[in-house]
């Protein structure tokens, strides 16, 4: 890939995972911890108890079906518009800003939304972190690409450059050191140290926004002077990319059966789609 143009490699990255992650709609500097992202309402959100089966029942009994259906309309709308800049939906933003007095029936009303972006928008509400219960949507239409598909010309180089970004950590084991990425980029002739016709702040866009929009982690590494951090998949890219994919990136840039890379070919068809490669990237964590 050294030997590559980034005008190229971004160009035919792109449109591969075109389809995965433009489908679903195409801040302050971060603290640079891929978990920190602690706000008030997620203080707030501790405080809300997800209500019981009859709990939500007995509000149900208390509505037209009209308010239920507008109340859910409201959700699915604020969850697109939000989704438009990929960043993670909230639970305790959904509740404090959107389902207000309808809360006692919040699981119906998540229910109800989920089954609407499946059957009207063939997208998937998926909760990436249960803990802090944050929701993104994906494209729930999964396309297999052929091993000899091409690569195609792109509409939007930003998500070339990710996907050059999760390319790089994938085919390196899972986790890489920053200045690697920097290494390969200014390679690409992208300096992540100057501003970038496409890219604006490039250190920004990898660091900041492709972390907040959880494509990447950006973590940290203890024990380290002066201070170094690592790259690892974020949650969504586990859900929306597909590691096969990238292996037909890498075989026509390299021009190389994808199977020559063996433990990422067996890694890569080890999992029937990438919804199901979260349990294969923890083992990276």
């Amino acid at each position: 890939m050294q030997g590559c143009r980034l005008d190229v490699a971004i160009r035919c990255a792109a449109m591969t995972q075109r389809k995965r992650l433009s489908n679903t709609q195409s801040s302050s500097q971060s603290k640079r911890q891929s978990n920190s992202f602690m706000t008030p309402e997620e203080d707030e959100d501790a405080t809300f108890t997800q209500p019981s089966t009859s709990q939500v029942q007995r509000g149900l009994e208390k509505l037209t079906p009209a308010q239920v259906d507008q109340k859910t309309a409201e959700v699915v709308q604020y969850i697109l518009v939000k989704d438009q800049k990929k960043i993670p939906v909230r639970r305790a933003d959904l509740v404090k800003h959107v389902v207000k007095d309808y809360r006692s029936i919040y699981p119906e009303i998540i229910k109800r939304a989920m089954r609407i972006f499946e059957q009207v928008f063939g997208l998937k509400l998926v909760e990436i972190d249960p803990k802090n219960h944050m929701y993104i949507l994906v494209n729930n239409l999964d396309t297999p690409v052929p091993r000899a598909s091409p690569v195609e010309c792109p509409s939007n180089p930003k998500m070339g450059l990710l996907f050059v970004i999760l390319s790089v950590i994938f085919m390196k084991g899972g986790v890489v050191r920053e200045n690697l990425i920097w290494n390969i980029l200014k390679k690409l002739r992208v300096d992540p140290g100057q501003k970038h016709e496409e890219f604006g702040d490039v250190r920004k866009t990898i660091t900041d926004e492709f972390v907040r929009q959880r494509y990447l982690e950006y973590i940290r590494i203890p024990h380290t002077e002066p201070v170094e951090y690592e790259f690892r998949w974020g949650q969504r890219a586990d859900m929306e990319v597909s590691k096969a994919q990238i292996l037909v990136f890498m075989g026509q840039i390299h021009e190389q059966d994808p199977r020559s890379w063996s433990q990422q070919y067996r890694e890569a068809h080890a999992i029937s789609s990438p919804s199901s490669s979260q349990a294969s990237s923890s083992n990276h964590r």
